[in-house]
């Protein structure tokens, strides 16, 4: 059924529905502009302020409205409603339609060469790899940095290097091959034959390390005139670099002069100073610091004339600590008193603490 509306009602009522189709286009051309501008660009600000004009008129025109009788306002506000809504959906109908034939006319120049793979694990970094070559080129530059340290620092090669830095060199002792062949003789067990004919004073006197130790006879003679007493300390900084080779054999030659000396085997751990000289290690120094042994029959004579000589002893288990006691200050007091010289044979000075501490009584 119709509704017979006056022409003022009928006016009104096609002037707000053309208001709100207009918006509604608006509405539209707002989306895509935003896309493309900022709301101070002019175009923005063009389409907003035909929006806010359309909106004042629509208020007009609802304030018309609201002047008419109830009857005609809700049968302009049905009419409105049902006239808005059919033109929004002619809108809608033609932009689908628009966007249809913009998608027809577009020829696109991308294609799939290649679906993508998902990949099972990490691409990058591979840390395994990393690892490993950082571990190789580490090695490499450290066999290059020990390679280049030692081809400019080629460490102690005369006797003038120790002597520009202030450090007294009193002999230079060549390696004797007579000692050397002589220590390399073992038994059928693998274990060394120490013999007083190894002796290399007594074996091969006139070896040039023999003369060598002569000379140091000599300097200690002059350096010790001015000591507090004549007891001297040999000691090293590592094993097996001749300590006791030249403290026994120093001994030997210094004997040879008409003087009493005394060999005092401190390394009580690895000493073998009693099986080079060919006594035996009863009564040695272990026994005597414990009270065991007697000071004044500690010394055994050797087959060399006025060279006795104390050996280590039982190996105890704290050297250092016996090397502390009252009893070797005894010891090297007596020694001292009955002996042109003594000779006291340490272990390396690095490796254990004895040697600082015999460094206490000697001159």
């Amino acid at each position: 059924d119709s509704v017979d509306l006056p022409l003022e009602a009928k006016a009104v009522l096609d002037s707000m529905v053309n208001i709100d189709a207009q918006l509604n286009e608006l509405t539209f051309k707002e989306a895509e502009i935003s896309k493309l501008y900022t709301k101070v660009h002019p175009a923005y600000r063009t389409l907003l302020e035909k929006r806010q004009a359309l909106e004042d008129e629509k208020a007009k025109l609802n304030g018309r409205v609201t002047a008419m009788p109830k009857t005609q306002q809700e049968i302009v506000r049905l009419t409105r409603d049902a006239e808005s809504g059919q033109q929004v959906y002619m809108q809608l109908l033609n932009k689908e339609q628009e966007l249809k034939i913009t998608e027809a006319s577009t020829v696109g120049d991308v294609r799939i060469v290649d679906p993508a793979i998902t990949q099972p694990g990490v691409l990058k970094p591979k840390k395994g790899l990393i690892i490993l070559g950082a571990i190789i080129l580490g090695l490499m530059l450290s066999i290059v940095g020990v390679l280049l340290r030692s081809l400019f620092n080629r460490g102690i090669e005369s006797p003038q290097v120790l002597e520009e830095h202030g450090i007294s060199v009193y002999a230079s002792i060549p390696l004797s091959e007579w000692q050397k062949a002589r220590d390399s003789v073992k038994t059928i067990k693998g274990i060394k034959r120490y013999k007083q004919s190894q002796l290399l004073a007594v074996g091969n006197p006139t070896d040039l390390a023999i003369e060598a130790i002569r000379s140091l006879r000599t300097s200690l003679h002059f350096a010790m005139m001015q000591a507090q007493n004549n007891v001297l300390m040999m000691t090293g900084v590592s094993p097996s670099i001749g300590k006791t080779f030249v403290c026994a054999n120093l001994a030997a030659v210094i004997s040879q002069t008409n003087k009493r000396v005394l060999l005092i085997d401190c390394d009580m751990r690895k000493g073998y100073t009693h099986e080079l000289l060919g006594t035996n290690n009863v009564n040695g120094l272990s026994e005597i610091l414990i009270g065991q042994g007697d000071i004044t029959t500690a010394a055994k004579p050797t087959s060399i004339a006025k060279f006795d000589l104390i050996p280590r002893g039982q190996v105890p288990p704290n050297p250092s600590e016996l090397l502390m006691s009252e009893r070797f200050a005894e010891l090297v007091n007596w020694a001292s008193k009955n002996y042109d010289l003594v000779l006291i044979d340490t272990p390396p000075i690095l490796a254990v603490t004895d040697a600082a501490i015999v460094g206490r009584h000697v001159g």
